[in-house]
């Protein structure tokens, strides 16, 4: 497993931006796929973004298409997600994860990652 710490989580209000990252601690990151989930509180764990190893492939969610970015830096292990015009149901924990498989394409299930960071909170307000 791999482990991974995120950061960058904080207050904003609607219509602001926030970039989180990710930094892993093993050199496979470099042939992990990455992608970062978010829970509210009450709700399950949601896809949000994910990115395959090159960086070459990458999926979001409906909820944050073409306001979301994700990307990655293989040679500093860390995978970014750019957040802007946030809107208040945006509020989460949101968390970085590493698949499990080496060179995967990318997947939004939760059983397609083994690896999980610790989280970090993100509040929009109105």
């Amino acid at each position: 497993q791999v482990q991974l710490v995120e950061s960058g989580g904080g207050l904003v209000q609607a219509g602001g931006s926030l970039r989180l990252s990710c930094a892993a601690s093993e050199r496979t990151f470099s042939i992990r796929t990455m992608a970062w989930f978010r829970q509210a509180p009450g709700k399950e764990r949601d896809f949000v973004s994910t990115i395959n190893w090159s960086g070459g492939i990458t999926n979001y969610a409906d909820s944050v298409k073409g306001r979301f970015t994700i990307s990655r830096d293989n040679a500093k292990n860390t995978v970014y997600l750019q957040m802007n015009s946030l809107k208040p149901e945006d509020t989460a924990v949101y968390y970085c994860a590493a698949g499990s498989r080496p060179y995967g394409s990318g997947s939004a299930s939760l059983n397609a990652y083994d690896s999980w960071g610790q989280g970090t909170q993100v509040t929009v307000s109105s």
